[in-house]
């Protein structure tokens, strides 16, 4: 338990250093041209972008609460495709980063404190926080032309569903043997929030 709780302290102690790589550029910082990388750079972002990667592992240990979790889950994808889609027609999100790094941090509180949200409640946060992270991912492929883009798309909801859902897996077996590492986990979350949080704030120097 204490060498859990080790790793996942390095695991945000990481995310502060960083740096550049909160940009979530899989393509070198340019537009996917093919559908081939508009596939890879979808299934890649989420991987390499900290702070994603973190909240789609918290949507799914706490849509594991829930006998039809799954759906949960669904409907955060479905948030986060549109959130991409309004990026995509000009919608704006002032200090966007800002409020990843906060839906992240609450994600993990709300593990952290093993609070217990009503399916509905827990649909609505998905959503909201589905959308925002959508809108951030949405940045990266701003511009590019439809098949890259559509390849993008599918890239971007087959990694998350497949995060979320092996997520839900792993934390039901924590849930019917020790709990508390899910709550360390929420911790480990949560303070990958903060440390983006600070890289957002904090000027560099």
């Amino acid at each position: 338990m204490t060498a859990k709780a080790i790793r996942l302290i390095a695991l945000a102690a990481a995310s502060l250093a960083a740096g550049p790589a909160f940009a979530h550029h899989v393509m070198d910082g340019k537009l996917p041209g093919t559908f081939t990388q508009g596939l890879l750079s979808g299934l890649g972002h989420p991987v390499i972008g900290l702070d994603h990667f973190a909240s789609v592992v918290a949507v799914g240990c706490l849509a594991a609460a829930h006998p039809k979790g799954w759906g949960l889950i669904i409907g955060f994808v479905v948030a986060m495709m549109a959130g991409v889609g309004a990026h995509l027609q000009g919608a704006t999100l002032p200090g966007a980063e800002i409020v990843v790094a906060g839906t992240v941090i609450g994600l993990g509180a709300i593990m952290l404190t093993h609070r217990q949200l009503s399916a509905a409640v827990a649909l609505v946060l998905f959503v909201a926080v589905g959308w925002v992270h959508g809108y951030a991912l949405g940045e990266s492929i701003f511009g590019a032309e439809q098949t890259p883009l559509v390849a993008y798309l599918i890239g971007l909801a087959v990694i998350q569903s497949a995060i979320a859902f092996a997520a839900m897996r792993v934390a039901l077996l924590l849930i019917q043997g020790d709990a508390l590492r899910l709550r360390l986990i929420g911790a480990g979350i949560a303070g990958i929030g903060i440390a983006i949080l600070v890289q957002q704030v904090v000027p560099a120097g």
